[in-house]
């Protein structure tokens, strides 16, 4: 039998079938033109190593242009402590309104903080306002609660105070901080006294720890002493750091306290004290006003 001419090309070994691919042109590390694509040597894989090598990196001094999930550009571990939990602003009003820690306080001074106190009432000369914002607008008030929760203050008997009433309001500031502002005004005989049972009240509400005790600040130019403490307030949502500020005079008495979501879960030793002291001279010198 005669044998058919063999071919002067034949097609090339195609040891799992199909066709031949079409010559490919060169890319940034391909093989010259004609020839199609180099792949591994057989036996070996098409992707990734040999079963029970490591995963190779990438050569000395390139870097990796797809890292893996959750990963660094060299393939470790994300650098940096996971974010601490935050309070909203929604929980950090109902701890510091909801539980009255600063209006209890109030309500300490003009029950006990007073006592044995004798002399004649001073003059009355300043009241406190609550007005529509604070530090030039850095906190815009939210809700005047004079004649609510402040309504109490009015009410609590005390003979060593006369014609007090009160001045509460809730502020809102930047990134959902909260600003409380409760105090009293009248003729008080002992205004430092007044200022010291404001920060023992609050400090043995219920569910507050004393955690950093009382120290007075007296800030430049100011002409004012204040004492501030951080407690720490337990309740359903958990345990949040509440520091705060008072003051006491012959007519005027008040706490101030400053929760944002940050503050709310920081350590109490790490809070400031020094800067909440100023800023709680500033809103004294902005909302004690002269009579008439």
């Amino acid at each position: 039998m005669t044998m058919p001419p063999s071919s002067p090309n034949p097609p090339p070994h195609q040891p799992y079938g199909g066709p031949v691919p079409p010559p490919q042109q060169p890319g940034a590390f391909g093989a010259p033109q004609g020839y199609p694509p180099q792949g591994p040597p057989q036996g070996y894989p098409p992707h990734g190593p040999a079963q029970g090598y490591p995963p190779q990196g990438p050569p000395h001094g390139v870097p990796s242009q797809y890292p893996g999930p959750g990963t660094g550009a060299w393939g470790q571990p994300p650098m940096g402590p996971p974010p601490k939990k935050k309070l909203s602003a929604g929980a950090i009003v109902a701890i510091v309104l909801g539980s009255l820690v600063v209006v209890g306080g109030l309500l300490y001074a003009t029950k006990a903080g007073l006592d044995g106190v004798t002399g004649p009432f001073p003059e009355a000369t300043h009241e406190l306002v609550v007005p529509e914002t604070l530090l030039a607008g850095r906190y815009t008030l939210v809700s005047d609660l004079s004649d609510t929760q402040g309504k109490e203050i009015e009410d609590t008997p005390d003979f060593t105070v006369k014609d007090a009433k009160a001045a509460v309001g809730q502020y809102k500031g930047k990134d959902d901080a909260t600003l409380v502002l409760s105090g009293m005004y009248g003729r008080i005989k002992n205004g430092e006294s007044s200022r010291t049972s404001i920060l023992q009240g609050a400090a043995t509400d219920k569910g507050s720890t004393l955690v950093v005790r009382p120290r007075e600040f007296t800030p430049a130019g100011y002409g004012v002493t204040v004492s501030c403490q951080v407690t720490t307030s337990k309740d359903a949502l958990g345990t949040t750091t509440l520091p705060m500020c008072a003051w006491g005079d012959d007519n005027t008495a008040a706490a101030v306290a400053l929760v944002t979501p940050e503050t709310a879960t920081t350590d109490p030793q790490d809070i400031d004290l020094a800067a909440l002291a100023e800023t709680t001279v500033k809103i004294r010198a902005e909302i004690r006003k002269p009579i008439g």
